[in-house]
């Protein structure tokens, strides 16, 4: 069984490190649903388009829960 790390971070403050971030590649994050969610190893923050009939899609995150650091991210164009 994995144990949690205990998280300093909140959900909004591991939200502004992603959209710092996500700002520079995707300048307008508004087509997108962004979801939050804190799993075992970090804020799992992802950015899904609103509309399906739209190629490509956003960026994905994991961001430390206690340096608020990005531990990963990926990008789909």
């Amino acid at each position: 069984m994995t144990m949690r790390q205990p998280t300093f971070l909140s959900a909004e403050e591991a939200l502004a490190v992603a959209q710092r971030d996500a700002l520079k590649s995707y300048r307008d994050l508004s087509v997108y649903r962004i979801q939050v969610a804190l799993e075992d190893d970090g804020w799992h923050i992802d950015y899904d388009l609103k509309d399906p009939r739209l190629n490509g899609g956003g960026p994905h995150y994991v961001i430390d829960g206690q340096s608020g650091k990005i531990v990963r991210k990926r990008y789909e164009q």
